[in-house]
């Protein structure tokens, strides 16, 4: 009998032990960098989203650059693990043209938070995994045509990993103000920088990530999300950063799909040296305690609504400034990590993302042709370096 609440259908996998978490993020001895991101793929006549991700899976490489995603007009590429987000961000742009190259003339390929115009129900792709999915969340599951880029950073240390990951929450709303970019959706513009976070909303674990006291909590956590049935798994630990339990890395989750690999790298280098500020800050014993998620809440509403065109609390004191000024210091702090790590060109960047947010990019693309054309202008954009 079939409980509410439980995805069923999906044998149960076995969560890991806090040893085991601590022994995944005690491997690591540099600052290592892997990106990922969910493209959009589209009709080549209409630009509405086609749903043929798995088609161009079958005509490219059966390997890890090339992966599906429960929407059926959604196509993952990862970057390889690398020493510089330079690097990482390279191989995505190879990718694209390869995936770009097995699209041929049935698709073409775009990034962005949501698409423009697309209805907001998609065709999602079978197998056991989704189909439990869709089984427990219904017609919430196929509202999540939501596309965004995924940074994961290698810390050395797991007692240091987890200061940083507590610290990083309340970081978590400039990383999202910086990359929004989904004003429309379903045809109109929403007024917000980004619907996408509203779509991710639908589904449970989303948003601000609880803090994580220890190992030890978050092994009890996992475990206890597979007890009772409401994760298969450890990777439906679905937050906007999370301890990542296989790979032993901070993964950041929070930014939309980005139009070009540029703004792609930039935002990945601003999430590579924030982890590196954070892990020096906490060798220096320089971290506070973990911020109410509640008060990281109200920045991450603001980030949605206005991006960096928006203003930012102070998660301690209340005092709140324009978000461009935040993340214009934050940039400043990061420099010298961004020399170390070799990613200085794309950290200068940000400040490109800061005076041009790519919301306001997209809505000026859409200023004589309405969504559609911004359709068009992102798939233009989609294998420009810049």
């Amino acid at each position: 009998m079939r409980t509410s609440g439980q995805i069923t259908g999906v044998r149960l996998a076995q969560t890991p032990s806090a040893q085991e978490l601590r022994s995944r993020f005690e491997r690591h001895s540099a600052f290592t960098v892997g990106v990922e991101e969910e493209l959009l793929v589209c009709d080549p006549e209409t630009l509405d989203l086609a749903p043929l991700a798995g088609e161009l899976l079958r005509r490219l490489p059966q390997d890890r650059a090339f992966k599906g995603e429960m929407p059926a007009a959604q196509l993952e590429l990862a970057s390889p693990v690398a020493a510089t987000v330079g690097e990482a961000c390279a191989a995505l742009l190879a990718a694209r043209h390869e995936a770009a190259d097995a699209a041929g003339g049935d698709a073409v390929l775009a990034a962005a938070g949501a698409h423009p115009f697309a209805s907001g129900i998609g065709q999602l792709e079978s197998g056991e995994r989704y189909d439990a999915i869709q089984e427990e969340f219904a017609g919430v599951a196929r509202r999540q045509l939501c596309f965004g880029l995924h940074v994961h950073v290698a810390v050395p240390g797991a007692d240091r990993a987890l200061a940083v990951f507590n610290a990083l929450r309340e970081h978590l709303p400039l990383l999202a103000a910086l990359g929004a970019n989904a004003p429309f959706y379903e045809g109109r513009d929403t007024g917000l920088a980004s619907v996408r976070p509203k779509m991710c909303d639908l589904l449970p674990r989303q948003g601000v990530p609880p803090a994580v006291p220890s190992w030890e909590a978050l092994a009890d956590e996992l475990a206890w999300g597979a007890r009772s049935g409401v994760m298969a798994d450890a990777a439906q630990w679905w937050w906007e950063a999370r301890l990542h339990p296989r790979l032993g890395t901070v993964e950041v989750r929070v930014p939309d799909a980005q139009p070009t690999i540029g703004d792609a790298a930039a935002l990945a280098a601003v999430v590579h040296c924030l982890v590196a500020w954070l892990a020096a800050r906490a060798d220096a014993g320089d971290l506070g305690e973990p911020a109410a998620g509640w008060r990281i809440g109200e920045n991450r509403w603001s980030a949605c609504r206005h991006g960096v065109t928006g203003r930012f609390a102070d998660v301690r004191d209340g005092s709140a400034r324009p978000t461009a000024d935040v993340v214009r210091e934050l940039l400043v702090d990061l420099a010298p990590f961004a020399r170390d790590l070799g990613c200085s060109g794309e950290l200068a960047r940000a400040h490109h993302l800061v005076d041009h947010p790519p919301h306001e990019r997209l809505r000026l693309a859409a200023r004589d042709g309405g969504p559609r054309a911004a359709a068009a202008w992102l798939v233009r954009r989609f294998l420009t370096a810049d």
